[in-house]
């Protein structure tokens, strides 16, 4: 119980930090409209090329042949959506470094910041893609032992992650050096933060579940009219409580590192709060 008081403290705390800039809700939105224009670009032509008319509708078990091009194509389109990620998180952590130092950060501002941290943030993009893809692969070929190993590891390098744009961010660390630095703060100053993390997914879940049995509330009524209507309204506020969340997740993030690094609690965050997230082990 103590974890999830704690928990809610600190979304308090970030969503108190986020009503003095609402427009950093705004970074989240940007970052999944990109995203889809990317893959877009990449994913519809990698479909296109594959030759539906080939398969065999006598084997629906089978599935159509993949040629090289599409996969190149689908790896192409899932690195730039990871460098777009990636970097859009980047600004928001920059947007709330900006505010917990003091100053008063715009959309324009927390960009600049981030695309001054390209040379930092790009490779981590790529770097990350390409473990997470590996450890993956790796699950699927070797089973489920495979799968109960391997994600067990992937789920240790996401935590061991979670400071690595922080660090590039703030420090103008490069990739490695930010995942050393992060790794290094959870293994010597380890606490909640993973339990802060879960925390924010479940409020975004709580948020969003009226939404979702509103719309199967309405879709049971059978108005064609009245469920897509309903189903855009929800669209919308779901939309709405991704950005919130997200941004949130990474005010949080940003006060977490600073508080890491430095011992002192940023503007805005108490010491309790955040010495109960990276309590020392």
């Amino acid at each position: 119980m103590g974890r999830i008081r704690n928990t809610i403290r600190l979304a308090r705390t970030s969503w108190d930090v986020l009503q003095k800039d609402r427009e950093l809700a705004l970074l989240p939105v940007l970052s999944v409209l990109l995203t889809l224009l990317v893959l877009a670009v990449f994913v519809v032509p990698g479909l296109m090329a594959v030759d539906w008319d080939g398969f065999d509708q006598r084997s629906v078990e089978e599935e159509p042949a993949i040629p090289a091009l599409s996969y190149l194509l689908f790896v192409l389109g899932g690195a730039a959506a990871a460098i777009v990620n990636v970097f859009f998180v980047g600004a928001l952590v920059a947007g709330a470094h900006e505010r917990l130092s003091g100053g008063d950060p715009t959309v324009r501002s927390s960009i600049a910041r981030a695309y001054a941290r390209i040379p930092g943030l790009v490779p981590w993009a790529l770097l990350s893609f390409t473990v997470v893809n590996i450890l993956r692969a790796l699950r699927e070929r070797l089973g489920n032992v495979g799968n109960i190993i391997f994600g067990a590891v992937e789920v240790g390098f996401d935590v061991a992650a979670f400071l690595t744009i922080p660090a590039i961010v703030i420090d103008d660390k490069g990739p490695v050096d930010g995942f050393k630095t992060s790794a290094r703060l959870l293994r010597t100053t380890w606490g909640e933060n993973l339990a802060a993390r879960v925390g924010f997914g479940l409020l975004g879940f709580v948020a969003v579940l009226p939404a979702v049995l509103l719309i199967v509330f309405i879709g049971a009524a059978g108005s064609a009219v009245v469920t897509v209507i309903g189903a855009l309204v929800v669209a919308v506020y779901v939309g709405i409580v991704f950005a919130v969340v997200s941004a949130m997740s990474g005010i949080f993030q940003a006060a977490l590192y600073l508080y890491a690094t430095t011992g002192t609690a940023p503007t805005g965050f108490e010491s309790a709060e955040l010495g109960s997230s990276f309590a020392r082990r």
